[in-house]
């Protein structure tokens, strides 16, 4: 298939999806062509889809790949099928709601074909769901974004989240562990839907206690300078505006590298180069294991001070 081939039309889920240019390569250090992206999000569906339901979802695309710059696309765009369901709502940072935003809501395996096909790499969604009358619900989930400063790397992002588990078993709050697909971990936290500004005031106050009692492994500043050699812990995307790569989904790499749900015993056995997953071996992972995720779970409600 060439790029000028108006390409194949496949029944997918009683849907019609149009895939092209499926020879095009997308991850150049491992050969893997847009065909291969198709073909993971598809077979990784049912895994994948839990954790996109209910969520709107922003696309990451690399048309040209991995090796090209991507742009983020939150807005539907105009080649949307009909039967893709879309939801509108205020965009991020809009004054008074003027400004509104057409989601993509990923609800099916002919969804992701098609997202893949529009070289949608990644699949980023937020810690909060849509209601059934279209408005955006309360955070469901506590995400924390460990990102590593060289030289500090997985092993330290590995203690930092050992740390944060802890801090959150405290107060009665069960965290799940999971490697971002790039340098880093993700913490996720099932909770009682709560309103934004309380779960970012509750995720601040626990990543702000664990960096006063470890000052030399992690720090809550989003500045680089005083990041080196630490773990930096991001609390922010509790926030109702942000979003984080949804569990299983591609990152933008070299290589076709996926953020992999993990058990706390894989992490507890403090060998972080066994910590990368890439899409073939994340295959093999869920068919063996199945979903390692348990954050689909509902929780409990943060302690009453909310962080205060």
């Amino acid at each position: 298939m060439t790029a000028r081939d108006s390409g194949t039309l496949v029944s997918i889920d009683e849907h019609r999806v149009r895939l092209t240019n499926q020879d095009k390569v997308l991850f150049p250090e491992a050969g893997f062509t847009k065909g291969d992206m198709v073909d993971y999000y598809r077979r990784i569906a049912p895994a994948l889809l839990p954790h996109l339901a209910g969520r709107p979802v922003t696309l990451k695309r690399f048309p040209d790949g991995t090796g090209e710059s991507g742009f983020f696309n939150k807005n539907a765009p105009p080649s949307t099928p009909s039967w893709l369901r879309t939801v509108t709502l205020a965009a991020p940072h809009s004054t008074k709601d003027r400004d509104k935003v057409r989601y993509l809501m990923i609800e099916g395996t002919a969804a992701l074909a098609w997202a893949a096909n529009l070289a949608g790499i990644e699949l980023h969604v937020p810690p909060w769901r849509v209601g059934p009358r279209g408005g955006a619900r309360g955070v469901d989930r506590l995400i924390f974004d460990l990102d590593p400063g060289a030289p500090a790397g997985l092993a330290e992002c590995v203690q930092v989240a050992l740390l944060l588990r802890e801090a959150l078993d405290a107060d009665g709050i069960t965290a799940y562990p999971g490697v971002s697909g790039g340098k880093g971990m993700h913490l996720y936290a099932p909770i009682r839907e709560t309103p934004p500004a309380q779960a970012a005031r509750y995720a601040h106050r626990i990543a702000t206690a664990l960096e006063e009692q470890h000052p030399d492994l992690a720090v809550t500043q989003m500045a680089k300078a005083q990041r080196p050699g630490k773990v930096f812990i991001d609390w922010s995307q509790n926030s109702g505006p942000k979003t984080t790569v949804a569990p299983y989904s591609l990152r933008a790499r070299p290589r076709p590298t996926v953020a992999t749900p993990l058990r706390w015993e894989e992490v507890e056995k403090g060998d972080p180069g066994s910590l990368v997953f890439e899409a073939a071996d994340v295959l093999a992972r869920v068919e063996r294991d199945g979903d390692a995720a348990a954050i689909l779970r509902g929780g409990p409600a943060l302690p009453s001070d909310g962080g205060d």
